[in-house]
């Protein structure tokens, strides 16, 4: 290092000056020029207790993913307070929702995607309270996600470790997802069952094949969707995520339905008894059509790969998600949509210009439950779902069209936001 030397002493020896160099003084202690306004930083003081909920309410002023997931949480309470009372009565407003009590009615769509290995966790109990209390209106998931429901029905899925040696287990007939350890015996015991109820699917489709044609009219193809809807009413067990959906009618979509030990069965079916058909083009044009309906869409998505990006795109059909939460581990710098931030979606219309989304860099068994706690759950309890919302004001309505006045409003708000300011 340097030293500032003001003389030589009679010895010859320098002296030190008193003041440190004006040079260092000026990078180091840059004067504000601006206070900084934003909350302070603050934990929890346990010296007041260890409530849990406390400690999840302060996480909002922890700083890092601690506040990432404080904001995911007024994300997602914003999906569930949201209703068209809130916003005001167009001109060209239809008569029917010029009324604040059916204006009320009216609340966000909500989507919940989420990645098979979750179902395999015990984030499937979260999820399938969710659908049991019709909490969310659409789901999203892989071929996993909707089959392990379906075993675990059957046969329980077991901890495991990390560190466990393959070879081994492979000998063993077990099957390793991350920690966790599933028989082969669960398996088969699955495909035992499905082969059942797919000799049964296709006797049906080949009788309402037979009717159109009689009739003279097109035939209608079974949709993946249509398809988890009779797994879930066949498993007739309220432990399933699948028999709530079905029982309270809320869509299921699986783009890559075959990915997985269905699409194992289903290709066995094809040589057994050729001819069951399932349509894909049904249910992109189901689940768009979701999207395009919605009056305000709030997405939930846990993980990355088919199930974020298929319902991203879904909610480019309408110009953008209103509210979204991402929680995943995926980092951006490899280009994937995985690891999309928010602000990638809204430069493709995924999610609106004006909308704040939130990205929870974490793994979802740790933070999804917690979520779910503090807000579905939550209301839930304190009767103010929109379970209890049904019992006070009647049936929700999710799907309400822009007026024209209102298209034009959303139009300015895009691209030419001074105008609406």
């Amino acid at each position: 290092f340097w030293l500032k030397f003001s003389s030589l002493s009679a010895s010859g020896l320098p002296v030190m000056s008193s003041a440190a160099p004006n040079q260092a003084q000026e990078a180091v202690l840059v004067q504000c020029t601006e206070q900084i306004t934003s909350e302070t930083v603050k934990g929890h003081d346990f010296n007041q207790g260890a409530d849990l909920g406390a400690v999840l309410d302060s996480y909002a002023r922890v700083g890092f993913q601690a506040m990432h997931y404080g904001q995911a949480v007024k994300e997602i309470e914003k999906m569930l307070t949201w209703s068209l009372a809130e916003d005001p009565v167009a001109p060209d407003e239809d008569e029917e929702y010029q009324t604040k009590e059916q204006r009320e009615k009216v609340r966000t769509k909500i989507w919940l995607a989420y990645t098979s290995n979750l179902i395999s966790s015990g984030v499937r109990e979260s999820i399938r309270f969710l659908a049991q209390h019709g909490l969310v209106q659409v789901l999203v998931s892989t071929a996993g996600g909707v089959e392990e429901d379906f075993i675990k029905c059957l046969a329980p899925t077991n901890l495991g470790d990390f560190a466990l040696d393959g070879a081994t287990l492979r000998r063993k007939g077990w099957n390793r997802i991350g920690n966790l350890l599933v028989s082969n015996d669960n398996y088969v015991k699955f495909e035992e069952w499905l082969g059942v109820i797919l000799d049964k699917m296709h006797d049906e489709q080949e009788e309402e094949m037979a009717k159109a044609a009689a009739a003279k009219e097109p035939w209608q193809p079974w949709t993946p969707c249509r398809f988890i809807h009779r797994l879930g009413k066949e498993i007739n067990n309220e432990e399933s995520v699948y028999y709530w959906a079905w029982k309270n009618n809320i869509p299921v979509y699986c783009p890559a339905l075959t990915d997985g030990s269905i699409g194992d069965m289903l290709y066995f079916h094809s040589y057994k008894r050729p001819g069951f058909v399932l349509d894909l083009v049904g249910d992109i044009r189901g689940v768009n059509d979701q999207a395009i309906r919605a009056r305000k869409s709030g997405v939930i998505i846990l993980g990355g790969g088919v199930v974020k990006h298929h319902t991203m795109n879904a909610n480019l059909m309408r110009n953008g998600a209103d509210f979204c939460v991402y929680v995943n581990v995926a980092g951006e710098f490899d280009g994937s949509d995985s690891g999309a931030r928010p602000d990638e979606a809204v430069s493709w219309g995924k999610i609106k210009v004006d909308a704040t989304p939130v990205k929870i860099y974490s793994e979802a068994t740790l933070v999804f439950p917690l979520l779910v706690a503090q807000t579905f759950a939550k209301r839930y309890h304190e009767g103010s779902s929109y379970a209890q919302l049904r019992e006070k004001l009647g049936p929700l309505q999710f799907d309400k069209s822009l007026t024209a006045a209102e298209q034009e409003q959303a139009r300015k708000r895009l691209y030419n936001p001074e105008s609406t300011a």
